[in-house]
């Protein structure tokens, strides 16, 4: 996306979208401009038809992107600012970037979490973390920077039809004479054993996915990207450059075809479980499953993150807050030393009980 910037009216300064609102504030003199509302629906795109056609098929914009040395980030740099830090690691990067064409955002969640929020919750977590090193507080206080960015994601609807074989198992009940202990001896007694009789099964069903999220980004570390989950994706407004105002974007990384194939393995669970009730019975077993896909539709959408990196130990660890709803998620380092002394502690504690029984 082009860098676009929105000067205030009233002393020409550049206006900064405001979190939770419909409008543009100026840092400097409070001068407000409300953002027009988008006409244009959010629409699905073909799958197939994106694929065959290449960008060239789809609504594109040219984006300069700086890449991190560091981390392999790709984001923007405000207009006006020849150098920064990465928000995804804190390294020093410079604009000098190269200008790539990308398919076009056609959705955002505008950020609702404010700066001041998402700051008090990374203090609130650093300073609940347990067994953290003695200097941890410190370092990460003073890389509390808070980065409002703009994560790529791919969203699928797709329908499904499965062909399974598999095994149903029906549970039935036995009498069989089992040993038992008995006052000390080993006697011979009746008791109700669970069998299961399995039966060949194989059938087709059906399935319906709407909006199936895949992280877009190769910067974050995914398990704690998908722990920020669920987003409103009911509040999706349609993509206008006013919302990036003040804040950065990263590019795609994981294009269209490679995030279907990550979408294929967040389907599969789904598709399982209809495969087990379509088998029915006690057990299900299942041997074999082919699907075919059809009716593929995507949406290219950016979802705000505030991220704050720190390094500790030449390792860089990231904390990051959903901006819609303020679910926070984190990597932390850890004292082996405190963890070490807690367990020699807490076996000495043990024992100290143990020898006073005895004694006792």
């Amino acid at each position: 996306m082009e860098d676009k910037q929105f000067e205030c009216g009233q002393c020409g300064a550049a206006l900064e979208f405001t979190p939770g609102s419909h409008s543009l504030t100026c840092p400097y003199c409070g001068h407000e401009n409300a953002i027009e509302a988008a006409d244009a629906p959010i629409e699905e795109l073909d799958y197939h038809q994106a694929l065959a056609n290449g960008e060239a098929g789809e609504e594109t914009v040219e984006r300069l992107e700086v890449k991190c040395n560091s981390c392999g980030a790709s984001a923007t740099l405000d207009p006006n600012v020849a150098a920064d830090e990465c928000p995804f690691c804190g390294t020093p990067i410079v604009k000098a970037g190269t200008t790539t064409r990308i398919i076009k955002p056609r959705a955002l969640l505008p950020f609702k979490i404010k700066r001041e929020e998402a700051r008090s919750a990374f203090r609130d977590w650093i300073n609940g973390l347990w067994f953290a090193p003695n200097a941890l507080k410190k370092r990460a206080k003073q890389s509390e920077r808070l980065q409002g960015v703009y994560i790529p994601i791919w969203t699928y609807d797709c329908g499904t039809a499965s062909d399974y074989t598999g095994q149903r198992g029906e549970h039935y009940w036995v009498t069989e004479m089992r040993p038992t202990r008995v006052n000390g001896k080993t006697e011979m007694r009746p008791q109700r054993v669970r069998k299961t009789r399995w039966y060949p099964a194989r059938g087709h069903v059906r399935n319906n996915f709407d909006d199936v999220l895949v992280l877009a980004s190769q910067s974050l570390p995914k398990k704690k990207t998908d722990d920020l989950e669920p987003w409103d994706l009911r509040n999706l407004k349609p993509y206008q450059d006013d919302y990036l105002s003040g804040f950065k974007a990263e590019s795609y990384q994981v294009n269209l075809a490679s995030g279907f194939e990550q979408a294929k393995y967040k389907m599969d669970p789904v598709i399982r479980d209809t495969i087990r009730r379509d088998i029915g019975g006690d057990e299900q077993r299942i041997s074999n499953v082919s699907t075919q896909y059809y009716g593929i539709t995507f949406k290219h959408v950016l979802l705000p993150i505030w991220i704050s990196a720190y390094r500790y130990g030449n390792k860089i660890y990231r904390f990051l807050v959903n901006g819609r709803t303020g679910e926070v998620q984190g990597e932390r380092p850890w004292s082996w030393v405190k963890i070490t002394l807690a367990s020699l502690l807490g076996a000495a504690v043990i024992g100290g009980i143990v020898y006073a029984t005895q004694m006792q």
